[in-house]
């Protein structure tokens, strides 16, 4: 078994395309419906998980075999986009690096903003909604699992989010360095989540004091504005709202522009002398490209942010060090948990082959003694039980033992080889020779890890 990662995100790829390929709860969760109704032969067949968020869109699956163009085939039917528009501009990443990038993810070392705090939240996120779907089993759910404790041990074992830094303190930052008086301007913020209070938390802290939070649905407009000490309004509204505000701030989940010329330019014609600065944060975009056309307005988009981050990340970097310590810890601990699913797929291998062994001699010896009563057929049947339990024990505690050592792969191998288990890979890997103190041995130079029908070779280091 495969562990895949088909992504795409800030550095690879403009904020254009990004937009395009980014998946609101709804599509996620279409999405993965369709995995249970595709083809059985399929590739994509067993577990998966997307992870779409302002500056990346990735996919996580578990497969039998790499197979990156069944995944693009996948995205493109999904959000409507031709492969050959995206495929230059994609990473592909298997097994190990798959699974380091997740844990690099979720401990903010791949954001826009090193340590932002959001991007753990879009994880568990992107499980949940996962698991909505019964898309994910033992494998990517314990997985992300791993990436979201290694998140939590980052932020809580560095200082790498000490005095955080979001996307949305980072739009704050701008307006305050492209307005020159930000504490009397008038701020619309369009949207009422998460990343909207961040960014209404941000203006407080500066000192902003006329707040206007504006929301599809009235009610989460003016719960979020009666947190903050703002005034909410719904969308009818933004045109006469935005001919007396000097910034938006956007970022709401809609899947299209919210903002278009007309409605901005109506705004500016009564204030043909006042410029309006626009930050977008969303993605897709709220605000329609065209608007930056308009005189006296500036607009800044999650492309242009990014420009102006250098300066945040400097101060993080002494961190990162550490930040990699505990994720290369997180990452042995994952393919240690796959070596433990292996043991315990191979013990139940063994136990079970043992049992058909068992029985099907006793019935044999049970049918040449037609005279025995129940209670003595019970008794053979106990000892024979008994047996085979004794005879495994101590190879069963072995196995276990090695769960978590460097040796498992050859005990395992070894154990399918002697007693001709289902599972045994029937000489594929590559061997080597090698030499211990009691004679020669196989070495294998790629390991199988095994559990369930699948198999994950994880190459030895």
């Amino acid at each position: 078994m495969h562990i895949l990662c088909l992504g795409i995100n800030h550095e690879s790829a403009e904020l254009s395309l990004r937009e395009r390929l980014s998946f609101s709860d709804d599509a996620t969760r279409a999405a993965l419906a369709r995995i249970g109704c595709g083809d059985p032969d399929g590739c994509l067949k067993g577990e998966l998980v997307i992870l779409s968020t302002c500056n990346r869109v990735e996919i996580y699956a578990t497969t039998t075999e790499t197979c990156f163009s069944e995944m693009e085939t996948f995205l493109s039917e999904a959000r409507q986009v031709p492969p050959e528009e995206f495929q230059p501009y994609m990473y592909r990443l298997s097994d190990k690096q798959a699974v380091e990038h997740l844990l690099r993810v979720a401990a903010g070392l791949d954001s826009l903003v090193i340590g932002e705090p959001q991007i753990l939240g879009q994880v568990i996120h992107a499980l949940e909604l996962a698991r909505g779907q019964n898309a994910v089993g033992t494998v990517l759910s314990r997985l992300f699992q791993s990436a979201i404790h290694t998140g939590k041990r980052v932020r809580t074992e560095t200082t790498i989010a000490h005095n955080p830094s979001s996307v949305s303190a980072m739009a704050v930052r701008l307006a305050s360095e492209t307005v020159r008086d930000l504490p009397r301007s008038h701020v619309v913020v369009l949207g009422a989540g998460e990343t909207a209070e961040l960014v209404v938390e941000a203006l407080r802290k500066r000192g902003v004091t006329k707040i206007t939070i504006i929301n599809r649905t009235l009610s989460r407009a003016f719960e979020l504005a009666s947190r903050w000490g703002g005034e909410a309004a719904t969308f009818e509204s933004m045109g006469q709202i935005l001919a007396n505000a000097d910034i938006l701030v956007s970022s709401t989940g809609a899947p299209h522009p919210m903002v278009f010329p007309p409605m901005v330019s109506g705004a500016m014609e009564s204030r043909p002398q006042r410029p309006l600065v626009m930050i977008d944060i969303a993605v897709p975009r709220d605000i329609d490209p065209e608007v930056a056309l308009i005189p006296g307005v500036q607009v800044y988009d999650m492309d242009g942010l990014q420009e102006r981050l250098a300066e945040s990340l400097s101060s993080r970097q002494g961190q990162v060090p550490e930040a990699e310590a505990i994720i290369e810890d997180e990452l042995n601990g994952f393919f240690q948990f796959l070596e433990s699913l292996d043991v315990l797929h191979l013990i139940r291998n063994l136990r079970q082959q043992a049992e058909e062994i068992r029985r099907a001699e006793l019935e044999k010896s049970l049918r040449r003694l037609p005279d025995l009563t129940t209670e003595e057929r019970e008794r053979i049947n106990a000892l024979t039980q008994a047996l085979v339990n004794k005879i495994l024990h101590s190879p069963t505690l072995r196995l276990r033992a090695e769960a978590g050592c460097t040796h498992l792969p050859e005990y395992a191998f070894v154990t399918r080889s002697l007693f001709s288990l289902n599972g045994t890979n029937g000489g594929t890997e590559s061997h080597q020779e090698c030499n211990f103190a009691d004679g020669p041995c196989l070495h294998l130079a790629a390991s199988p890890i095994e559990f369930n029908t699948y198999t994950i070779y994880k190459t030895k280091e």
